[in-house]
């Protein structure tokens, strides 16, 4: 279950009033919101393919699941001038279906996300 605790992006208040910069009119808040399952939704999919597919007003992403085995094998193959199959079967883990506004904050979301691991990365090789 996922749940998402509401926060300022800044200091700045949420609400503008009168005498506030347009800087401040700009300021962006966030609710927290519960996320409750239904059924099995609770449970992880793992997935280690994604593939995009674009509609009119929203995108569907696919995730998928290629077996481990077969993408260790790949490479190898190649490397020694194998013959590589035309194509490789895999399972449809789940596909999701959203918006543009949705994908633009599910971009952001994983930005924000990299940039932490990134920063957590370059804190973990300055203490070793």
């Amino acid at each position: 279950m996922a749940d998402a605790k509401g926060k300022k992006e800044d200091d700045k208040p949420a609400t503008a009033t009168p005498d506030t910069t347009k800087a401040a009119d700009q300021t962006r808040t966030s609710m927290g919101i519960r996320l409750m399952p239904v059924d099995n939704s609770d449970q992880p999919v793992v997935a280690n393919y994604t593939n995009l597919n674009i509609a009119p007003g929203m995108v569907f992403i696919d995730f998928g699941f290629l077996e481990p085995g077969l993408l260790t094998a790949l490479p190898r193959v190649a490397r020694s001038g194998g013959k590589l199959p035309e194509s490789v079967n895999g399972k449809l883990a789940v596909r999701v279906a959203m918006g543009y506004d949705g994908l633009a904050n599910l971009h952001q979301q994983i930005g924000r996300m990299l940039g932490g691991l990134r920063e957590a990365s370059a804190k973990a090789k300055k203490v070793q």
